[in-house]
């Protein structure tokens, strides 16, 4: 047994694999043992590999950068052959996929060895994971709270050593989310950054991409090495990387202008444990030498937040039909969790020149916040506006489960939308995560850092946004953060 594999990040055990001091076989003998013993608590991975995994050592690897090393994949988006894609829901959970995605070519090339699939919520929907199909998963930190979402089981997975890198995408914070609230790191790459097909042409209109999360920044720099570049067909194909993003976050970025703000873009309330942990990284990005200043990108709360509930309502719709159309079945509530079948509810009650206006108004917001960048290198916020909630704290109530229930037999989404129950949905929304949305609309490349921690020892992310396909900028700075005010030895109490 590999006694020290928790120890260690991905580049690290591949180093360890490549020097023959341990074998493939063992390391993964070490992640199998790991998550065996782990996972029953948290709940971060809901369909074991490990068969296939032992196999694919037993077969020989690749001699990628991760050759050897144990991964697991968030069962949204990425398709892994003969493995069905759950999303978090009761009837996909059963239906085998025919083919990968390139994504998961890019990382199973890389040497990376696929050990399970980790939990989501259903569709990806909430900041929270919580599906009916699989349960809830737990923060390693406190098993009372949530992990975050949509990509909780991998944040999870990597916060509590299962392994050192797990995947995520992210359409309205789903990495940044988890990894604030796992402390661990999490990088959304610039839109078209990273393969979305071919089985998808662009998820959430473009809003979401995947990548990974990781206990090192190195880990992510190196992963996006390995996986980056457009696809046949790539409807955001971006110029070629000059460099590479393992040699950027090893250098020192210089003297940055980073605009700093703790006031929500969306929200309205910010906790004073949040509020501490942000001043603190204010004072160290100054103490490193950053020329820091408070300023933000103007965005109008209440207009841009309906915009954005509108188009996600459009894409829980067209889940929803899709997969009623998939498995030859009527659209039944009994198949959906109330969350995201009351999303779909809700667009189904918008018009298609709703859904329209909807991008118009977005697609003129991103252009008016790109612009705020021509001015300085990074912009830094929290990631979440208080600390990670209770399980259960964001469901819908009982009362509002059934009644959801209802319309949806009735034909209710039109009058959804005429009790003006979008507008409150739209505020409650984003209460919990008031910045992370605005930058999946503007496709920038954005991250969470564990820079702060509460006063019982929880972890408290800070976001870093960068310029339009500037990820150099930000891993440089994430590496030198990590350096600074080092999080490798926080673990949680687990």
């Amino acid at each position: 047994m590999f006694r020290e594999y928790a120890d260690f990040d991905g580049l690290a055990l591949a180093d360890l694999i490549k020097r023959k001091e341990v074998s493939a076989g063992e390391v993964l003998e070490a992640a199998v043992t790991r998550i065996e013993t782990v996972n029953p608590e948290l709940n971060a991975v809901v369909r074991p590999l490990f068969d296939r995994a032992q196999q694919r050592v037993a077969k020989g690897l690749p001699d990628g950068p991760f050759s050897g090393v144990p991964f697991l994949v968030k069962d949204l988006l990425a398709q892994i052959d003969g493995v069905p894609t759950g999303n978090g829901n009761r009837l996909w959970a059963t239906r085998v996929a025919e083919g990968n995605s390139e994504l998961v070519s890019r990382w199973e090339t890389a040497g990376l060895v696929i050990a399970g699939r980790t939990n989501t919520p259903e569709f990806g929907l909430t900041p929270y994971t919580e599906p009916g199909a699989n349960g809830p998963t737990r923060n390693p930190w406190d098993l009372t709270r949530t992990p975050g979402g949509s990509s909780g089981g991998s944040g999870a997975a990597v916060a509590s050593g299962m392994v050192p890198i797990a995947s995520g995408g992210d359409g309205g914070g789903s990495i940044r989310i988890p990894a604030s609230a796992c402390g661990v790191f999490g990088m959304k790459p610039t839109r078209g950054r990273t393969p979305a097909g071919p089985f998808i042409g662009e998820a959430w209109s473009g809003f979401a991409i995947e990548h990974v999360l990781t206990r090192s920044v190195r880990d992510s720099a190196a992963v996006l090495d390995a996986t980056h570049g457009a696809d046949r067909g790539s409807p955001h194909p971006l110029p070629p990387q000059e460099g590479t993003f393992l040699d950027a976050c090893q250098r020192a970025p210089g003297k940055l202008k980073i605009a700093v703000s703790r006031q929500p873009m969306l929200g309205k309330a910010v906790a004073p444990e949040v509020v501490a942990a942000f001043n603190d990284t204010v004072k160290l990005l100054a103490d490193l030498g950053h020329e820091v200043i408070e300023a933000a990108p103007p965005v109008e709360r209440d207009a841009f937040s309906m915009a954005f509930l509108t188009a996600l309502a459009g894409e829980l719709r067209a889940d929803i039909e899709f997969t009623a159309k998939t498995f030859g079945v009527k659209i039944r509530p009994g198949d959906y969790d109330a969350s995201s079948f009351g999303m779909g509810l809700l667009g189904e009650g918008f018009t298609a020149s709703d859904l329209i206006t909807a991008h118009r108004y977005l697609t003129l917001s991103a252009r008016s916040i790109l612009g705020f960048f021509e001015d300085v290198d990074v912009l830094m916020t929290p990631v979440l506006s208080t600390l990670p909630v209770k399980i259960g704290a964001l469901q819908p109530s009982a009362v509002e489960k059934k009644l959801l229930t209802v319309l949806g037999y009735v034909g209710g989404g039109r009058l959804l939308k005429k009790l003006g129950i979008a507008e409150q949905l739209a505020a409650q929304t984003f209460e919990f995560i008031p910045w992370t949305p605005v930058f999946n609309v503007t496709g920038q490349p954005a991250m969470s850092v564990p820079t702060g921690w509460s006063p019982e020892g929880l972890p408290i992310g800070m976001q870093f946004v960068g310029r339009f396909a500037d990820e150099d900028t930000l891993f440089a700075l994430a590496g030198q953060l990590e350096q600074a005010a080092p999080w490798k030895d926080r673990r949680p109490p687990l």
